[in-house]
């Protein structure tokens, strides 16, 4: 078996039989997602699955590679991560202390050397950052880690969609003969995938932002490990690609906000799956179609990967048409009002 598949396997095997536990851990601390104006769930929910994440791909990790200096870096940020979304799904934390968490998450990384240093200007020779580098690995990781965390709106969503572009990641990898950023992304599918038979709809446990943060977290910070093997451009491309509808549907988010004169941080039920469902479809069918948009969003960043630099912007330019078109076409950019979150 290689490598990228024992880590994969050890990760789902773990996230699944670990999930019905950490069910009742989070139903004993009182972790439970209560349903309001926003949610589609119509009574409480036991949240902080991400547990189970978190520890598949822990163990994973552990069993399939040596821990080398960046590695811990990663490990170590995730736990932090996972330690601010515990929190939050425990104690409900303020915006702000949510995201000095995540920058302090983010800030572990660069104290471990995982950083993005350079990118490849497509006109010329490469593009050192230097004191750039630091603020914007951490805006990296930190908006990563909320579009993961902001589509978490249906059963299954976070999990489905971040299985897909983790298998994307870890396809490319395997193209460039980059084994540790394959190991960790079968690891991170693994797991994702495993606790994702519990919620799928209907859902008996959410991940909570233990889980989507920390998803999203470790996305950012596995992709940062790819730019020291490949071309940065490509290596930070791909997942935002991959993650296209959550990064688009949280783009459309702040847009439709700031055009309606309301907070951008103010929750709404303008975003994509909240569209869907106000058309007809079921949770199921809305989550499928998403999958299938993520798919298709998956398949085009490994085609960028396979193409000249001409033929990426092109394919770019065509998704970023098709978004906007799709966009408008079902309401997102649409005044939707704002309501209380929890």
């Amino acid at each position: 078996m290689q490598i990228y598949a024992f880590a994969f396997t050890v990760a789902l095997i773990v996230a699944y039989f670990l999930t019905p536990h950490i069910k009742d851990i989070a139903i004993k601390a009182g972790a439970l997602d209560a349903p309001d104006a926003r949610k589609v769930h119509t009574s409480p929910i036991p949240r902080m699955g991400g547990l189970a994440i978190y520890m598949g791909f822990l163990v994973a990790v552990l069993a399939s590679l040596h821990i080398s200096h960046e590695i811990a870096g990663l490990l170590v940020g995730g736990t932090v991560i996972l330690i601010v979304g515990i929190v939050d799904d425990l104690k409900h934390l303020s915006a702000k202390t949510k995201l000095l968490g995540q920058i302090a998450a983010a800030l572990v990384l660069v104290v471990f050397d995982v950083r993005i240093e350079w990118l490849t200007n497509p006109f010329g020779d490469m593009i050192y950052l230097e004191y750039f580098s630091i603020p914007l690995t951490v805006l990296w990781v930190v908006g990563l880690t909320n579009t993961v965390n902001l589509i978490d709106g249906l059963d299954g969503l976070a999990a489905g969609v971040s299985t897909i572009a983790s298998i994307t990641i870890l396809l490319v990898a395997l193209q460039q003969n980059f084994w540790t950023v394959a190991i960790m992304t079968a690891a991170l599918a693994g797991s994702a995938l495993g606790f994702l038979q519990h919620n799928f709809n209907p859902a008996k446990i959410f991940m909570g932002d233990t889980g989507s943060m920390f998803l999203g977290y470790m996305l950012a910070a596995v992709s940062i490990l790819g730019t020291v093997k490949s071309a940065a451009t490509i290596a930070l491309v791909v997942p935002i690609v991959a993650l296209g509808l959550p990064i688009m549907d949280t783009a459309f988010a702040i847009i439709r906000r700031y055009t309606n004169g309301r907070p951008i941080f103010k929750p709404d039920k303008g975003h994509l799956h909240h569209r869907l469902l106000e058309m007809g479809l079921t949770q199921k069918q809305a989550v499928l179609l998403m999958y299938t948009i993520s798919g298709c969003l998956g398949l085009s960043a490994i085609a960028l990967t396979e193409v000249n630099k001409g033929y990426g912007a092109l394919i770019i330019l065509l998704l970023l048409g098709l978004a906007f078109f799709g966009a408008r076409k079902v309401g997102v950019l649409k005044d939707t009002g704002s309501v209380e979150s929890n």
